[in-house]
């Protein structure tokens, strides 16, 4: 198969890129090779699927969570997705399958729900805009093209993610538990991430939504005991929820402090195989 793949930079860019070209397909990569100006006027190259990965990263700590933010956020998501499932639309003969990025920021933070796919959407920022994400993916469907959303847990890898962000005060001895620790964390290696999108691309029966989520229930408490014992280093410095609101806005807390918990039901329903269940052997293979 010919993939084209929108938004090839980032590390989740990379493993999908990568495993595409390990399963023996060809792809072209865009809008950072092919402008979107060039795309809207010309067209997309020909191509057997579409796998679209643009969207900012809206719990960037650096940025402060203001409406200017928000969206820059929106925009970096939307526009792609409404330009490529016009493209898609506007083809005599369009891709097979359209396979869009999504989010689990889809689901309500909960202390206590499970979500799996079929589960209610959000109210909140986050739910809102993944369900705009999605309602503007599935315009490409038709009875040429099937379309798959994935929705995103925490990506973890090693050239990217919040392991990158939270490597070095881990690696100081400086790392520890958010908030109370006992939320859940919906993580996935990036592996996975790469492994659902060839999956949908490459299976016929796989349509709508799929949960990017290692099927293992993980709290903050886990993952953060697990990635200092991987580097090595203790965990006893936590970071309190005053200090959380403080850093990334009341909105944002939200997430980070009560967490989902999201299980990717329909994901191994459809036949996927998960390289990594555990949270302790994914944060070895990450910092190995």
């Amino acid at each position: 198969m010919h993939v084209f793949v929108a938004g090839g930079s980032g590390f989740v860019e990379y493993a999908v890129c990568k495993l595409l070209q390990e399963r023996g397909h060809t792809w072209t990569a865009g809008p950072n090779k092919v402008s979107w100006s060039e795309l809207m006027e010309n067209g997309l190259p020909e191509c057997d699927a579409v796998i679209n990965l643009c969207g900012g990263n809206p719990f960037d700590p650096m940025k402060k969570w203001n409406e200017e933010f928000k969206d820059e956020i929106i925009k970096s998501i939307v526009e792609p997705n409404s330009n490529i499932a016009k493209l898609i639309s506007d083809m005599n003969q369009p891709p097979k399958v359209f396979v869009s990025a999504s989010a689990v920021g889809f689901y309500p933070p909960s202390t206590s729900a499970e979500y799996t796919e079929g589960g209610p959407a959000g109210t909140d920022f986050f739910a809102r805009l993944s369900v705009d994400w999605e309602n503007i993916a599935m315009q490409a469907r038709s009875d040429k093209t099937r379309v798959s959303l994935v929705r995103i847990g925490v990506a973890l890898g090693k050239d990217g993610g919040v392991i990158k962000q939270m490597k070095l005060p881990f690696y100081l001895g400086l790392g520890g538990v958010i908030g109370s620790g006992e939320q859940f964390f919906p993580w996935i290696h990036v592996d996975d991430i790469a492994g659902i999108f060839i999956h949908a691309i490459e299976n016929d029966n796989v349509e709508g939504a799929l949960n990017a989520t290692a099927p293992s229930v993980t709290t903050n408490h886990d993952f953060t005991k697990a990635f200092a014992a991987a580097l090595w280093r203790p965990s006893i410095f936590p970071l309190p929820e005053f200090i959380v609101k403080a850093m990334f806005g009341s909105e944002r807390a939200v997430v980070l402090l009560e967490g989902q918990n999201v299980q990717p039901k329909r994901t191994l329903d459809s036949g996927y195989t998960f390289k990594y269940t555990s949270i302790t052997d994914a944060l070895k293979d990450i910092v190995s």
